[in-house]
């Protein structure tokens, strides 16, 4: 072929050539994750966003953003580290990410050690909303034990019995849950008050033990309002650090002060 004919083997190669490949990183920026007050660990994560460019603005890229952290690091306590939680990013302030709480489950580590042989494993669920309009649907776990005394080997419920428990069940948590905030759900869930009041109450039935609420999900949220957002949070959650005001030395007085001090006694004379 004549090298006049095809204008483009001229050109060496094709139209435009290969875009040099930047570092996408040069395009993010950090912000810290806020967790609500009910937890020990307020700045509990930092996350990363492509920074605001036309009409794609980063606070609306992380509204929504769902983070999974373990309770022993928010709560600083290793014992609760078979306990999973979930916080929403709800509002952005500055460098800051408000969040609040989206789930709770435990861990798959821990749900496989309850389950063993030779017992009755009991599963109830409900949905219930709380008195600020959140539509929770919560899944409880527990396990049949020997009593004192008991010859057999197995420990096996009767089907009346996981009926009767159940249904106990499913009241204690819509008691527990209705009457309250979504926050008052969450100081419940964290020291296992709602799992204490089931086995009390229900071990008159059948003895019971390992029970537990293995997972909480969030079905139907409210109307966002920031106020209840930040009363979650606290006022002055920031560290403002040390108030470093003090006294005016007499010997390093504003010049000013001085010459007005001077003025008003030249008055008087």
């Amino acid at each position: 072929m004549a090298v006049g004919k095809n204008k483009r083997l001229t050109k060496g190669g094709k139209k435009g050539g290969k875009k040099k490949a930047g570092d996408p990183f040069l395009k993010k920026e950090w912000y810290d994750i806020k967790a609500p007050s009910v937890f020990g660990t307020r700045q509990c994560g930092k996350t990363l966003v492509t920074r605001t460019s036309g009409t794609k603005i980063a606070t609306d890229q992380l509204k929504g953003r769902v983070l999974e952290m373990n309770l022993a690091d928010l709560n600083k306590d290793e014992d609760q580290s078979s306990k999973k939680v979930k916080l929403c990013i709800e509002e952005v302030q500055g460098r800051n990410c408000l969040t609040d709480f989206h789930a709770f489950s435990l861990t798959r580590d821990k749900e496989a050690s309850l389950i063993k042989k030779k017992q009755t494993l009991i599963e109830a669920h409900c949905d219930v909303k709380t008195t600020d309009n959140y539509i929770v649907r919560l899944f409880a776990i527990a396990f049949t034990a020997r009593s004192e005394g008991h010859v057999k080997s197995n420990c096996y419920a009767q089907s009346a019995h996981i009926r009767k428990i159940r249904s106990k069940m499913v009241e204690i948590m819509a008691k527990e849950v209705g009457t309250g905030q979504l926050r008052d759900l969450v100081k419940k869930l964290i020291p296992e008050a709602i799992s204490k009041e089931m086995t009390k109450q229900c071990s008159a039935i059948y003895p019971l033990k390992d029970v537990q609420v293995r997972k909480v999900k969030i079905i139907k949220k409210p109307k966002f309002d920031i106020t209840k957002l930040m009363e979650l949070h606290g006022e002055g959650d920031d560290d403002v650090g040390a108030d470093m005001l003090r006294p005016e030395a007499e010997d390093a007085q504003n010049l000013l002060t001085a010459s007005v001090e001077q003025t008003a006694m030249e008055d008087e004379d």
